[in-house]
């Protein structure tokens, strides 16, 4: 046997030795460590699978509550909303209670309606989108009984050029101006929504009727 052969020999033994050494010191450690990974892993999985069900499961509680409000059984519909309300699952227990107060506003309670969007709109475990979604829902539902201040109050922060509500809230704001006789306020809304090109296309074309079923109601302009 060469040197080099006899010495790649005695390297390989103490290598052995020391892996030896280190599994006879750290073997059940380094066993432990293995079996924690398969089962923090395991677990991970199992509760991936889980979530998977229980969002399959309110997904269909939720179509079918919708299905129950679209053929007008209210109560059967409130009753399979608040289920998925108490259900605990975050994204349609929202939508649960979202779509329940379009139920409400749509059949006249806008009383019960606007308490279940002023509670989204306050839960700050709720995503800001839907809660600026709720504020606006009410705000319309509240528009033929709340003064200018009241709306413009609640609307405070969504009015900004940059803000994707602002084309609602100049709507939402014209109609309480038109409502309380202000026709010159609203006429100033409602140029804001037609001068803006990100407006949506129902919502200009609204806008131009209102528009011009109030301009002979204007102040003629004086010389």
């Amino acid at each position: 046997m060469s040197d080099d052969g006899l010495f790649r020999e005695v390297d390989e033994e103490v290598r052995r030795d020391k892996l030896t050494q280190i599994w006879d010191r750290f073997g059940n450690l380094i066993l432990a460590g293995c079996i924690g990974i398969v089962v923090v892993v395991g677990g991970f999985k199992g509760w991936q699978y889980w979530q998977a069900q229980l969002a399959e499961k309110a997904g269909m509680e939720w179509y079918n509550a919708i299905t129950l409000s679209a053929a007008g059984k209210s109560a059967e519909a409130d009753a399979a909303f608040d289920e998925i309300t108490k259900s605990g699952h975050k994204g349609y227990s929202v939508l649960a209670k979202l779509s329940q107060a379009a139920r409400l506003g749509q059949d006249g309670n806008n009383a019960q309606a606007v308490k279940i969007y002023d509670a989204v709109a306050a839960d700050t475990s709720v995503d800001k989108p839907l809660r600026n979604l709720a504020r606006i829902r009410a705000a319309y539902l509240l528009v033929d009984t709340d003064g200018v201040s009241d709306l413009t109050s609640r609307l405070s922060g969504l009015d900004g050029s940059d803000s994707s509500w602002r084309h609602a809230v100049r709507e939402i704001l014209a109609l309480a101006h038109v409502r309380a006789s202000d026709f010159k306020a609203a006429d100033e809304q409602l140029k804001l929504i037609l001068a803006d090109p990100a407006t949506p296309a129902a919502l200009r074309a609204r806008t131009v009727l209102v528009s011009a079923q109030i301009q002979s109601m204007l102040p003629q302009a004086t010389n």
